[in-house]
């Protein structure tokens, strides 16, 4: 993918949230129940850093705890309804790619649901790395991708081949458009399990779990890594 039709991306995802954020955020009051796992992960009096924080629902798995919470988004609006949601926690509007911390001051990155809105291989090792650097040594970076059936990302693969063919794509080919209603189709990237393995590793993480968390009805659900710095 070319450097400016990346950056374009980022910056209709920007948009995208802007545009979706009050019907996004009635449609995340709860965390996933499969992740739930990911609170015990975290003891008392740990620095965490929310990327992609949204409407800030993560906090929720954390609120009990005595914990330094922090949440980013590069959307405005679900920052303001992150603040509304839960006043004198911190959350900022700010760019994972560009992230507005000194190096090695926290112990757990999450990265819920915002890795796979991340365009070109470039720009994810980008992420990974800006990651590892606000990272503590031994701290963990836990990230979840949306998962898809094989064969619905075969026909992804098989369509986005063709239109490359005919020059009428400039995505990759594992990446797609998903539409909230008719208000927007928003970009994902759907990632297999060794991909993730093989970007962990070219920035030098050390991979700790990778697992596929599938729904029961649909067979899908989310593909979560902890990689360790």
């Amino acid at each position: 993918m070319k450097k400016e039709y990346a950056s374009y991306l980022l910056d209709k995802t920007r948009e995208d949230y802007n545009l979706i954020s009050d019907d996004f955020s009635r449609t995340r009051n709860k965390n996933w129940e499969e992740l739930t796992f990911l609170a015990n992960s975290v003891s008392a009096n740990a620095r965490i850093l929310d990327l992609g924080c949204g409407n800030g629902r993560l906090y929720e798995m954390f609120k009990d705890k005595i914990v330094g919470y922090c949440g980013i988004d590069i959307s405005e609006k679900l920052i303001e309804i992150a603040k509304s949601r839960y006043p004198g926690v911190r959350f900022r509007v700010g760019d994972a790619l560009n992230l507005p911390f000194s190096d090695n001051i926290f112990d757990r990155v999450f990265g819920i649901a915002i890795f796979h809105h991340i365009p070109s291989k470039e720009l994810r090792l980008q992420f990974l790395l800006e990651a590892k650097r606000v990272l503590k040594p031994k701290g963990q970076l836990i990230l979840t991708v949306w998962y898809i059936a094989p064969w619905k990302k075969s026909l992804i693969i098989f369509k986005n081949l063709l239109l490359k063919i005919i020059g009428l794509s400039k995505i990759d080919l594992s990446d797609n458009f998903v539409d909230w209603g008719d208000k927007t189709r928003r970009y994902i990237h759907f990632f297999s399990a060794s991909e993730l393995n093989n970007l962990v590793n070219d920035v030098g993480l050390n991979l700790k779990e990778i697992r596929v968390l599938k729904r029961p009805k649909s067979g899908e659900g989310n593909i979560t890594l902890i990689a360790e710095k």
